[in-house]
């Protein structure tokens, strides 16, 4: 394979696989006017740049340094997005040590040398503190890398930087505004600049729109990748929960936390998926991963909807002449579609019971982060704890928004209290009986749905004007794999839609969503624009 053919003049020829080897790298300043010639840096995903690595005309230090440049003039000036808190100093030497390896011969794989922004509940080895938004931890400076961090470092990724996110992963207020922090403030909507860029990896989705990044790194609880990625007008997979490691990251519960790739493309999710994932002997959770995980972006295929069974379900408020013409674009594809009822179960029943497990898993979590961190200049050692710093700073955490959840989340009991575990029960029993009966009856192997709205118009002090539709409740709760694709603009605003599936069924996910995305190609470009219409 050459550069010159599957790079330069066909960049869509991205269904090549990679080399086994590679050629040696050019010196740098041939490689940034190779990049330059090919056009800005965010016209590019991981894939393409992967390939330009692979045919020898791009480096690593050449990439690295494009990405710094354009996080230099989006996100710090010019619209000034407060996408990304900050990025790592050692960067440029992150990348000359993997452009080093390849003169050496050694190959780490497609994310060899790779930028990667990292959203900021993730620890990071290095002088960058994870702060999850919030000047409390504004010292935690562990000095150690999140496993899930450790594997994308073997797989040859430069670790570019944190991201801003909903401060807490925004279960601090039933109030807040999704996308802002203490410490990174407000994250714009690249798209349109007075728009929200959802909560919680607002950051994440809104710097892989930007094309801040070769890929970002998101985490969620209940749609905190999913909406992020839809509302931006990007790629989100929410992985199997159990499939990543959680380990050193800012918790909020552990039945349902999990990180997971933001990226420009479906093949991109997958190609970060796969060196992410697998078995951590300190995180219980993940202890099948490894008979699991595999390499994601095998078998991806245009043709993947051939043969498929796809159930459709639509709720309230969806654009109809978007969802449509989705439904249109997987019978195109092959896929045999069946048109569902949504399903027969107390949705508030469910969310009640799931309100009740977030709020005792986030005091007893993160009590157990806290008190497991390294004595790093962090005082604080339980919820209650954090309640009072933001009490104490009130003016700076507390400005916009309370912290009426943590205060709720504090009065808890214990994991042991019989009110949580039958809470725990009847929510996964809920969510999961809801997704496991759909493919049974129906024998499905994919359920679609609209992934969210469009961006609402963020105002600070007044909460989230989010209308819906959401898709996130239900596999977030069941702890199963859930894909959002661009699926268009409704007015100037991208909607997702996503691809939910039973547990450890990710591959089978990414396939259905790459064959969506190859045929309706609905990603579109951010404007930037001060402010749109909504439709």
């Amino acid at each position: 394979m050459t550069f010159k053919s599957a790079f330069w003049f066909n960049l869509a020829l991205v269904s090549v696989p990679l080399s086994a080897t590679v050629a040696p790298p050019p010196s740098t300043e041939t490689a940034k006017t190779n990049l330059a010639k090919a056009g800005p840096i965010e016209n590019f995903d991981l894939f393409q740049l992967a390939n330009g690595i692979d045919d020898g005309a791009l480096n690593s230090e050449a990439i690295t340094s494009a990405y710094l440049a354009r996080i230099a003039a989006v996100d710090d000036s010019g619209p000034m997005l407060n996408a990304v808190i900050a990025t790592f100093p050692d960067a440029l030497d992150q990348a000359r040590a993997m452009d080093a390896e390849l003169k050496a011969g050694k190959y780490r794989g497609p994310m060899h040398g790779l930028p990667v922004l990292v959203k900021d509940n993730i620890e990071v080895a290095g002088p960058i503190p994870t702060t999850a938004g919030s000047f409390a931890l504004a010292n935690n400076i562990t000095g150690r890398d999140a496993p899930l961090i450790a594997r994308l470092r073997e797989a040859g990724a430069v670790i570019l930087g944190k991201t801003n996110l909903s401060e807490w992963a925004n279960i601090r207020s039933d109030n807040s505004t999704s996308g802002w922090s203490a410490v990174g403030g407000l994250t714009k909507n690249p798209h349109a600049l007075d728009r929200n860029s959802c909560g919680s990896s607002s950051g994440s989705g809104a710097a892989m729109a930007a094309g801040l990044a070769a890929a970002t790194i998101g985490t969620e609880t209940d749609g905190s990748i999913t909406c992020p990625a839809g509302v931006n007008g990007v790629v989100g997979f929410k992985p199997t929960v159990g499939l990543v490691s959680r380990r050193y990251v800012v918790p909020i519960s552990h039945s349902q936390d999990t990180a997971g790739p933001m990226t420009r493309t479906v093949r991109d999710a997958a190609i970060l998926l796969t060196a992410m994932a697998g078995t951590d002997p300190e995180d219980p959770t993940t202890a099948d991963a490894d008979k699991w995980r595999g390499n994601y972006a095998a078998g991806l295929s245009e043709d993947g909807l051939k043969g498929m069974r796809i159930g459709v379900l639509r709720a309230p408020n969806v654009d109809v002449a978007l969802f449509d013409d989705a439904i249109a674009t997987l019978k195109k594809g092959g896929a045999e579609v069946v048109v569902l009822e949504m399903p027969n179960l107390d949705r508030r029943k469910m969310g009640m019971a799931e309100f009740k497990v977030l709020l005792a898993e986030l005091k007893s979590d993160l009590a157990d982060y806290l008190q497991g961190l390294p004595e790093n200049g962090v005082p604080h050692k339980t919820l209650a704890d954090i309640i009072a710093f933001n009490k104490a700073n009130a003016d700076k955490e507390l400005a916009y928004f309370g912290q009426d959840t943590f205060e709720l989340a504090d009065k808890e009991a214990s994991l042991d209290d019989p009110a949580y575990k039958e809470a725990l029960a009847t929510s996964r029993s809920l969510a999961a009986g809801a997704i496991n009966g759909l493919l049974s009856t129906h024998k499905l192997d994919v359920i679609v749905a609209q992934t969210n709205g469009p961006a609402w118009i963020s105002t600070l002090g007044k909460g989230d004007a989010f209308s819906g539709p959401s898709a996130s409740q239900m596999p977030a709760i069941a702890g199963f794999p859930h894909l959002t694709v661009p699926m268009g603009l409704s007015g100037e605003l991208p909607v997702g839609l996503s691809f939910i599936g039973g547990q450890w069924h990710d591959h089978q996910i990414l396939k259905a969503g790459y064959a969506y995305e190859q045929l309706s190609k609905k990603r579109a470009t951010p404007t930037y624009k001060p402010s749109v219409e909504a439709k």
